[in-house]
């Protein structure tokens, strides 16, 4: 519906600023004329739309203007409410509950067929304090000292400006600054020991959307295995990843893309025994060979 549209165009010029109509009639799949038709009856009905040309030309809204009223659909609230849940299960943040607790407020929101449960992120006790303690010192621009043990077993001293929490590769991570060396890492919450809080203040500005991480040891490889027709879907399960070949017989081909030296999928394969054969890259095919002769030698000493 139009109505529907011309609110959808409103909230997306208000979260991303100057547009094209070429792009908001790409991402709304209507043609060019269309939103021009479209921002006209903004306009009319008192949405200061603003014109601009030239190379960086485009359409936005003056920065003075505020939304009051409501601007999503019951619908859309329970999305927004079952997203909330799902994060509310994996981190205890008081400001968060309240968060919840007012979107919930708006109106009755409708019973999703989907849901998030996230809770296995919060289970263990050390990680929960140490996301309190991450988050008021990310709050405050405190930096932060630990001492952390990488995937290699090296363990250093350090000292950083944390600037983010994440919670990917089924662990929560932590994104801080390195002032010395201008440039940001990420490090496992389980992974640190002895975090504390430092005097210390940074009065750097960090962009969340522009940090581009290089890798902050978390190399991305992308694996090629054949499988036995009997863990297929245990492939699928533990790996998320696809099949890309089936043969006759119900072997198949199987392709995944992970960090290089998480634990997680290299003891899923590792424990599919004799049942799949990692095919590339050479390099992980030989960490596979190097490991099992290890277990080997241990079992026949």
């Amino acid at each position: 519906m139009k109505i529907d549209r011309l609110m959808s165009i409103v909230v997306y010029l208000l979260n991303h600023g100057r547009t094209s109509a070429q792009k908001l009639a790409q991402k709304f799949e209507v043609s060019p004329r269309t939103i021009m038709r479209d921002l006209d009856s903004l306009d009319q009905a008192g949405i200061p739309i603003q014109s601009f040309c030239g190379a960086d030309g485009g359409y936005q809204i003056m920065d003075s203007f505020v939304l009051e009223k409501q601007a999503a659909t019951t619908r859309e609230y329970s999305w927004i409410v079952a997203a909330l849940k799902g994060m509310a299960s994996a981190y205890t943040n008081k400001d968060l509950e309240e968060t919840l607790e007012k979107v919930s407020s708006v109106e009755r929101t409708k019973d999703l067929a989907v849901s998030m449960d996230l809770s296995a992120a919060c289970e263990d006790e050390k990680v929960n304090e140490q996301l309190r303690l991450l988050e008021d010192s990310i709050a405050k621009k405190c930096l932060v000292r630990f001492t952390y043990t990488n995937s290699h077993d090296e363990t250093r001293d350090i000292q950083l400006e944390p600037v983010s929490l994440q919670y990917k590769w089924y662990n929560w991570y932590l994104i801080g600054y390195y002032e010395k060396y201008q440039d940001y890492c990420m490090f496992k919450l389980i992974r640190m020991d002895d975090l504390r809080t430092t005097d210390t203040i940074s009065a750097k500005t960090h962009e969340l959307s522009k940090i581009r991480m290089k890798d902050g040891g978390k190399r991305t490889v992308r694996i090629r295995l054949h499988g036995k027709a009997a863990v297929k879907s245990k492939c699928r399960e533990y790996l998320n990843g696809q099949v890309t070949r089936e043969m006759e017989n119900g072997d198949f081909e199987f392709c995944f893309s992970v960090p290089e030296h998480e634990a997680f999928w290299f003891g899923a394969v590792l424990s599919f025994g004799n049942k799949v054969r990692i095919i590339e890259p050479q390099e992980i095919r030989d960490r596979i060979i190097r490991t099992c002769k290890e277990i080997q030698a241990v079992y026949e000493e």
